[in-house]
């Protein structure tokens, strides 16, 4: 397993766990982000800081320091 943040652009993942706690954590929940859920990265933004993701048909953009708290599987 790896977190989100260390993939590339192009490739498709599966949401193994979410390691965020209190609102951060309900917050990815309502944006559909839950164990089982394929994300696509789209674009990845000047130094990695945000990148942009396809989870389930929508477009979300997340900076870094969020996207290393989903780990997913390859």
């Amino acid at each position: 397993m790896k977190y989100l943040c260390d993939v590339g652009v192009g490739e498709v993942v599966e949401v193994a766990s979410l390691l965020s706690k209190d609102l951060l954590k309900e917050r990815m929940l309502a944006l559909g982000i839950t164990k089982g859920t394929k994300i696509e990265i789209i674009r990845k933004g000047p130094k990695d800081n945000l990148t942009v993701f396809d989870i389930r048909g929508v477009m979300i953009a997340l900076r870094k320091e969020e996207s290393k708290l989903i780990l997913v599987a390859e």
